[in-house]
């Protein structure tokens, strides 16, 4: 089951979370959205979904680092991204 329930609903009742598989989190007066809650039993899914998620967003960056990381000195000569990653594994 899925819900949208207040800031201050959860401060005064927290038990109102368990007959819920996740709940949205907005402020009632702004109607501004602020989180979501996850049930226990979902955690690890989750966790490991994201855990995942952020490491391709990380390996993106490096990857655009990488790509400029020998153009100061000029040792890259046009290379790939894969090439310099070769060429500093050595």
């Amino acid at each position: 089951m899925i819900t949208t329930i207040g800031v201050r609903d959860i401060s005064r009742n927290i038990n109102i979370l368990q007959d819920y598989d996740y709940v949205n989190i907005e402020d009632k007066k702004t109607k501004e959205y602020k989180g979501l809650l996850i049930s226990s039993k979902y955690a690890d899914e989750i966790k490991d979904f994201l855990k995942k998620k952020l490491q391709v967003e990380r390996q993106k960056e490096l990857d655009e680092i990488m790509q400029f990381s020998g153009i100061a000195s000029g040792d890259t000569h046009n290379m790939s991204v894969k090439e310099i990653k070769e060429k500093r594994e050595i």
